[in-house]
């Protein structure tokens, strides 16, 4: 009998997600989304296939017309030689110049920040799917978790019904 094989990670669209960014979705209103390529080394592409991301705590910056990744933390390769990566380095991501602006116009004057929502793996290259986003209240992080428990009791409640109906 052959060895059970570790289980992949989920497929999204043909492309293989590495890292979520739940918190995300719980803290903010994402409001629009882009896809965005990032500058790595090479020890830093052999850990992010190997599923050692963070994107918790991180956003994007705009500095010099460029756009940023910073405070994701991608772990030290543990192959790798001495010349290993800084897990904690700000990473270059890879826009046109149109959306770059347009993104950045739009964080300045409106209150909006930029955060990486998740990171995934398109034709084995790196990719970062930004949103536009604007925080939470306390308020709708409790509806939210409210609504979320409502549904889950109501889906339930229909599977029980239909067992007993069965």
């Amino acid at each position: 009998m052959p060895k059970a094989q570790k289980q992949q990670e989920p497929v999204r669209g043909g492309n293989r997600l590495i890292a979520r960014n739940r918190k995300a979705y719980h803290d903010y209103h994402i409001e629009d989304t882009l896809e965005a390529g990032i500058v790595l080394t090479g020890s830093e592409i052999k850990s992010i296939r190997a599923g050692r991301v963070n994107l918790r705590d991180s956003y994007v910056a705009f500095r010099n017309g460029e756009a940023w990744l910073v405070g994701a933390h991608i772990a030290g390769y543990a192959s790798a030689s001495y010349q290993d990566h800084d897990p904690n380095r700000d990473r270059k991501l890879l826009l046109h110049r149109r959306e770059i602006e347009r993104w950045r116009s739009r964080v300045d004057e409106r209150g909006y920040t930029v955060v990486p929502l998740s990171l995934y793996l398109k034709n084995n290259r790196a990719k970062v799917e930004i949103g536009l986003a604007r925080g939470k209240r306390q308020y709708d992080k409790r509806e939210a978790i409210r609504e979320r428990e409502t549904d889950r009791a109501v889906q339930r409640g229909i599977r029980e019904a239909m067992r007993e109906k069965y």
